[in-house]
């Protein structure tokens, strides 16, 4: 059995993910779903400043999407890059998500800001390049869920290239064995990014609501990626 700590970022409202208590619950599901049925799960709070006393007892950290900028200067964020750096130096299992994987590169030197084509919001497909580490080959191109209006600008130093699109080029990586970061959302269903796009919709204006609706299907491969999560979690370091 595996111990994960998930380091919530944000929190979302039951009109967006009805049925579930808290934002960290997505993650827990999707983590289930792809075979970590019978792990435990432990939320913390980041904006409050909840943490572990230590993480010496979790196989892996999640860190969760936000609403908020990765690089940005508010002092929740500035001690949760300073625990990702120890985490990522400690060669401690990471794995960001959205802003997580934002976060996890920015901290690693390279840049962070808002995606030159504007707002990503819908079903997008995505170009697999690389091996997940511990969870092998993963299929040549996957549809997967994205909110997001920052991305990495650059791959970081000693990474591994694992997804990327045309209007996303460093959609996914991997450093050595411990850390696994994407952009996408994994964990939306597209009930969720359907929820969201009407929310974001005065922000991101009407053709790009229009065009994230209409991308929407039943089919996505949320839970494959929850799948490549667990195999990367539960491989020996």
């Amino acid at each position: 059995m595996r111990r994960i700590c998930i380091l919530e970022n944000d929190t979302i409202s039951q009109t967006i993910i009805p049925g579930l208590p808290r934002f960290a619950a997505l993650y827990e599901r999707l983590l289930r779903d792809g075979g970590g049925c019978d792990w435990s799960f432990e939320a913390f709070h980041a904006p409050a400043g909840e943490y572990p006393a230590s993480f010496d007892g979790f196989d892996a950290v999640v860190l969760t999407g936000s609403r908020h900028d990765a690089f940005g200067d508010e002092p929740w964020i500035v001690a949760l890059r300073a625990r990702v750096r120890a985490l990522v130096d400690a060669r401690r299992k990471v794995v960001g998500i959205c802003f997580g994987h934002q976060l996890v590169a920015h901290c690693l030197g390279a840049p962070v800001g808002r995606a030159p084509g504007g707002w990503h919001a819908g079903r997008f497909d995505y170009d697999w390049v690389g091996p997940v580490p511990g969870a092998g080959a993963m299929p040549g191109r996957m549809s997967l869920h994205a909110v997001h209006q920052d991305q990495v600008l650059a791959l970081p130093g000693g990474a591994r290239l694992l997804a990327a699109s045309p209007t996303c080029p460093v959609a996914a990586f991997a450093i050595g064995d411990h850390v696994l970061s994407m952009q996408q959302h994994p964990e939306f269903d597209g009930g969720i990014v359907a929820n969201l796009l009407e929310l974001l919709r005065p922000a991101i204006g009407e053709d790009a609501y229009a065009t994230g609706r209409r991308s929407l299907a039943p089919r996505h491969d949320g839970t494959r990626i929850g799948e490549a999560i667990v195999g990367f979690v539960e491989a020996a370091a």
